[in-house]
């Protein structure tokens, strides 16, 4: 079995993103395979943990991918605060003759999107709804490549580390068999430190906001790299419950068209035709102007226009994920009318400080918490969803009242199509299956 076999036999796929299959990623040849250790996403520290502690496995694995895909260049980016992971990784390096190399970026978000990234290790702009692929180069998150490695090892995909932060009696970093519930979790990291709390799964600038209550039923699954535990009342909160039609009155009461939001964008930073204002503007005056409005299927969401930029408040991001909604419903795409980009001369001094984005969002004071490592959870029941990620559902192997034993495949993507095999996280008894398969422990 080669190397993509292997992968795909092991259900990887994209630990930092959307779960893009990595078995169809690295089917190709390219010039540079770039490891995004930057963990993007302010208060994160799941990717230090692996790079800190897997920095073996993560070098060898990377030797193996770009000797896969043809790279000529493997480089690992990362912050250049990150003092005991630089430290790690160059170890591993001298360690394996690894021809990898590091890249040391400045604590600015969003650092760690993989279109700013490849800009900032090569100096190519990736077209707009273009992929790496496009500019010869491939990006993998620190804990794909990690499940890489365990894949030459012929293991599967059936753990995460996972940040827990914030409100939260032991904030930790801590190995998470997938399906376990989030209320699971919370528990082993010994509970929230207050009464009435959301979720953010995931980071607070683009993670899901979930409620207390909707805590039980989810599910930690492959792309989950963090819970950040906040009051129910906190301002991150509280803009969620914005109307799309609020958001339109503000915009038509309050936009003062200052251009903050376009001139901080991170994607017309590098040369993307995004202006966030322009698209408010049309707004606030009802104009729908086509060519402005399509710009919103551009958007990366990252949450820069309206969390930082804007001085009024306003939600320039969340219009453009409604727009979106709307041209894609149209079967409207978007379509480069050049393939010429070049980045704004000034971006260099419009990155936002990843410290200051901290205070701006009010969680400074989650920032310099202590987190425990080496906690891991064995869950009694775990809920393993049959699509993690990007592409088709899979298929169930097993049925009601099977005894499966850990690491064993219990569904797998048919054949043709696009997606990842599901794995047992834990030896038990398959007790429901339906859009996940239920395992109870014996």
């Amino acid at each position: 079995m080669d190397l993509l076999e292997k992968i795909k036999a092991s259900g990887v796929i994209g630990a930092g993103g959307a779960g893009f299959p990595t078995h169809v990623k690295l089917n190709c040849k390219v010039d540079y395979f770039i490891i995004n250790g930057l963990e993007c996403e302010p208060l994160l520290q799941s990717d230090k943990y692996m790079m800190r502690n897997k920095s073996d496995e993560i070098v060898q694995a990377a030797e193996e991918i770009g000797k896969l895909i043809g790279a000529m260049h493997i480089v690992i980016g990362l912050k250049e605060e990150y003092f005991e992971e630089i430290k790690a990784l160059k170890k591993s390096i001298e360690k394996f003759n690894s021809r990898a190399e590091l890249h040391l970026s400045k604590a600015f978000y969003p650092a760690g999107d993989e279109q700013i990234l490849v800009y900032e290790v090569i100096g190519k702009t990736i077209p707009p709804g273009g992929i790496p692929l496009n500019v010869g180069a491939v990006v993998s998150n620190s804990g794909t490549v990690f499940n890489v490695f365990e894949a030459m090892e012929d293991k599967p995909v059936i753990y995460k580390f996972v940040t827990v932060i914030g409100e939260i009696d032991k904030p930790s970093i801590i190995k998470v068999p997938i399906g376990t519930s989030v209320r699971e979790v919370l528990k082993k990291c010994g509970g929230a430190t207050i009464k009435d709390y959301d979720l953010i799964m995931g980071g607070p600038m683009m993670g899901k906001k979930i409620s207390k209550g909707e805590a039980e039923s989810r599910v930690i699954t492959k792309t989950d790299g963090a819970i950040i535990v906040i009051p129910k009342n906190h301002y991150l909160v509280e803009r969620e419950k914005v109307t799309i039609e609020h958001m339109k009155n503000q915009a038509k009461a309050a936009c003062i068209q200052c251009h903050f939001c376009t001139e901080m964008c991170p994607r017309n930073l590098i040369g993307h035709p995004l202006n966030p204002h322009k698209i408010m503007r049309n707004i606030a005056l009802d104009e729908m102007n086509d060519m402005t409005i399509k710009e919103a299927l551009i958007c990366c969401e990252c949450g820069v226009c309206e969390l930082y930029a804007c001085p009024m408040g306003l939600s320039p991001k969340r219009i453009n994920v409604y727009l979106k909604g709307k041209l894609r419903e149209k079967g409207i795409r978007w379509e480069n009318k050049t393939d010429k980009f070049t980045a704004e001369v000034l971006r260099e001094y419009r990155k936002i400080p990843t410290e200051r984005l901290v205070v701006r969002l009010q969680l400074n004071k989650y920032k310099r918490q202590r987190l425990l490592e080496n906690e891991e959870i064995n869950p009694i029941e775990v809920r393993i969803p049959l699509r993690q990620g990007i592409g088709a559902d899979t298929n169930p192997i097993v049925n009601v009242g099977d005894i499966v034993e850990k690491g064993q495949v219990i569904g797998i993507v048919e054949e043709g199509k696009m997606g990842a095999n599901v794995h047992a996280s834990i030896s038990g008894v398959v007790s429901e299956i339906n859009s996940d398969i239920s395992i109870k422990a014996t």
